[in-house]
């Protein structure tokens, strides 16, 4: 069935239809949690709490366009993953100001050597961000969502979600130029 059938009977209560919508985009929400939580355990819990939530909140649902149906799906388990690290306060301690850290340079490797990295330890160096910075990368680079938007979920400045952007860009090209010149971080023989 198509997504619009699939929510209004979601939303009537059919348990058929409701195992279908978690068999069809359950994978999806689960990699969208491993990104903003601690660790897998955190993320599974993240992702059965967004169903819970998107089955007794899917009445409200409105169908716009094809792919709608994920996206306000999305938001619901993304709403949930930062209401769980502002309880836990790991985002207030590890976002920085922009106004509070000199300039970054911009350093960032080209395309190709960003492409010979394989996609487990580029994975990895993103994992290994610190929370604040790997959250704005992902919400920005992955999620595709705008500085405002960020600042908002966040309850940050705009001016704080760019900044951070950098830092993690710039982190991440400092480790990827580390792994092809095997330089002094040696992350190259690290496991992610």
């Amino acid at each position: 069935m198509d997504e619009r059938e699939l929510a209004i009977r979601c939303a009537r209560g059919d348990d058929a239809a409701r195992r279908e919508l978690y068999e069809t985009y359950g994978a999806r929400l689960l990699a969208l949690c491993r990104r903003y939580a601690a660790d897998s355990t955190e993320a599974e819990d993240l992702m059965q709490d967004a169903f819970v939530k998107i089955f007794r909140v899917i009445g409200r649902f409105r169908w716009t366009r094809p792919g709608s149906l994920y996206s306000w799906m999305a938001r619901v388990a993304l709403n949930l993953a930062f209401d769980s690290a502002k309880r836990r306060r790991r985002l207030a301690r590890e976002m920085v100001d922009l106004e509070t850290l000199p300039e970054v340079a911009k350093e960032e490797p080209d395309y190709g050597e960003a492409a010979s990295v394989p996609l487990d330890v580029l994975q990895g160096m993103i994992a290994a961000l610190p929370e604040g910075y790997r959250t704005v990368f992902n919400l920005y680079c992955i999620d595709e969502l705008s500085h405002k938007e960020i600042a908002a979920l966040l309850g940050i400045k705009e001016k704080s979600s760019s900044g951070n952007l950098a830092r993690a860009r710039a982190s991440l090209a400092r480790s990827i130029r580390d792994y092809l010149g095997g330089g002094s971080s040696n992350l190259g023989n690290k496991e992610f």
